[in-house]
């Protein structure tokens, strides 16, 4: 099922929920109540909950955002690192430079085409891409410079692949959920006591007040679906992508 398609239906069923609730409280409701004489210290708390509940979706929505940008962050560090190593191997013998190119070009071929699909699935990465860049590592460290020029060459190599190797654990770190189920339980509670709090001031079935209440329970619905699809950076709707490496290697995408 469609990620979008789960948030329409949860947006709906929401409101669904609200309309209906709302709708069976009035029917049932005894013929005396007067839906104005709810008590101000209700209105303070539902307004007060709302507030806190509001906050702390903001700061859930802003981690969950931090940790997707973080993780595209790495994949351009990595990706350009790669690119850095194989442009100044050009200083190496022919050799030397080939093998090092092909073995870079073997390594983000794998990421893209195999390694992604991996993340996406099973939320890690592979012990094959792990193999294939310790190959590139080789390949820099056992060459031995010529001369002063291949030497200047031979640590600037050493530092880029110092990088991608880094940015390469970073982006495994990343795979998975970055929000605790606690916080997952408290944001699900804190929706339905604030959706709930609604009905404490005694909405009637009119248009306009049917209207905004099914509007609320939407927003926090689409709220908890942004959280959701941010919180696992490579394998959701929004997820980050390979296009860093497709663009500094357009032969991987072959």
């Amino acid at each position: 099922m469609s990620d979008w398609l789960v948030l329409v239906l949860a947006m709906l069923g929401a409101c669904a929920v609200v309309v209906v609730i709302t709708l069976l409280r009035h029917r049932t409701a005894s013929e005396d109540e007067d839906p104005s004489e709810t008590p101000d210290v209700i209105e303070y708390m539902t307004m007060w909950i709302g507030v806190i509940y509001a906050i702390v979706l903001g700061l859930a929505i802003a981690g969950v955002w931090e940790a997707r940008n973080a993780a595209q962050d790495y994949v351009q560090t990595e990706a350009q690192a790669l690119h850095e190593i194989s442009e100044r191997a050009r200083v190496y013998p022919p050799d030397v430079r080939d093998g090092i190119r092909a073995d870079v070009d073997a390594y983000v071929t794998y990421v893209v085409h195999s390694e992604w699909r991996t993340m996406a699935r099973e939320e890690r990465v592979t012990d094959r891409g792990t193999e294939l860049l310790r190959q590139v590592r080789a390949d820099v460290t056992d060459y031995r410079p010529r001369n002063d020029f291949e030497a200047q060459a031979y640590q600037p190599l050493l530092d880029q692949l110092a990088t991608a190797d880094q940015a390469r654990n970073a982006r495994a770190d990343s795979t998975g959920a970055t929000m605790p189920s606690v916080v997952w339980w408290g944001l699900l509670t804190g929706a339905l006591i604030t959706i709930g709090m609604v009905f404490a001031l005694q909405i009637r079935r009119t248009g306009r007040e049917l209207v905004l209440a099914g509007l609320f329970s939407a927003t926090i619905a689409f709220m908890l679906f942004l959280i959701w699809d941010f919180d696992a950076p490579y394998s959701r709707g929004i997820a980050v992508t390979a296009e860093p490496f497709l663009s500094l290697f357009p032969g991987a995408g072959g």
